[in-house]
């Protein structure tokens, strides 16, 4: 069982083959990873050192947790190539569990795999999970009392710790107050979101809305629909306004 609760940083062993490669230099392969919450959002993997394939060379830097204690700041070299302060090690952590264990900086690998499929942004944590559930309610978007979506055929997405959010059809959008972003997000769930600004009465208002154009495969259901942050938008539901939800996107 997880410790997430217990006031400190939680760990728990993980059952997923793990991979990390740099410059397509494997450097690490795990049957044993670690999930360490380090925040409460998702967790981090920590792996074997005997588990890692590359060299880990010590930089003399430190980088101190109140939970964790004195981190060991590692450069990663595998055949010739150096990742700079991209391992952290925690010998003499107050966490036992840690001790053993090296974090090695998601941005600074190439690649994850779990098994054998890729993942992206950090580890998907056991504990949240995506629904997606097609649905006949009526969703109205409005914008600065600009109606901008009207639909009766949203699929809602429900996913642990956030807002409902309403997937909607581009038919049944403004799409004339559309203009694309370059604005580009990565979710370990769902996969790679692009963007448009909504112009309404003169405004811009950036990022507003997102699409997912080829999500991964268990989001499919979400493939080409648009949604809009609830914590920035009015959404009527059946009619009924919904309150604009407090989450780390409003």
């Amino acid at each position: 069982m997880s410790d997430r609760n217990r006031g400190r940083v939680g760990t728990e062993p993980g059952h997923k083959r793990v991979r990390a490669y740099a410059a397509g230099r494997l450097v690490a392969d795990t049957i044993h990873p670690t999930l360490v919450w380090e925040i409460p959002y998702y967790p981090a993997y920590y792996v074997p050192l005997d588990d890692v394939h590359a060299e880990l060379k010590a930089t003399g830097e430190t980088k101190h947790s109140p939970s964790r204690g004195d981190g060991l700041i590692h450069d990663v070299v595998v055949d010739g190539i150096t990742k700079s302060a991209a391992a952290l090690r925690y010998p003499d952590s107050p966490i036992p569990e840690l001790r053993d264990l090296v974090r090695l900086e998601w941005s600074a690998m190439d690649e994850w795999f779990e098994e054998d499929e890729p993942i992206y942004v950090h580890p998907r944590n056991p504990y949240t999970r995506v629904d997606i559930l097609s649905s006949s309610r009526h969703v109205r978007v409005v914008v600065d009392g600009v109606t901008v979506a009207d639909s009766h055929s949203p699929h809602i997405l429900f996913e642990t710790g956030l807002p409902p959010r309403y997937y909607l059809p581009l038919p049944d959008t403004r799409q004339d107050l559309f203009t694309p972003s370059e604005t580009r997000t990565h979710c370990p769930y769902k996969g790679t979101a692009g963007y448009f600004n909504l112009d309404v009465n003169g405004v811009t208002h950036q990022d507003l809305v997102w699409i997912y154009r080829t999500p991964l495969p268990e989001s499919q259901k979400v493939t080409g629909l648009v949604c809009f942050y609830n914590e920035k938008v009015d959404i009527y539901l059946d009619e009924e306004l919904q309150p604009r939800p407090d989450s780390p996107f409003a």
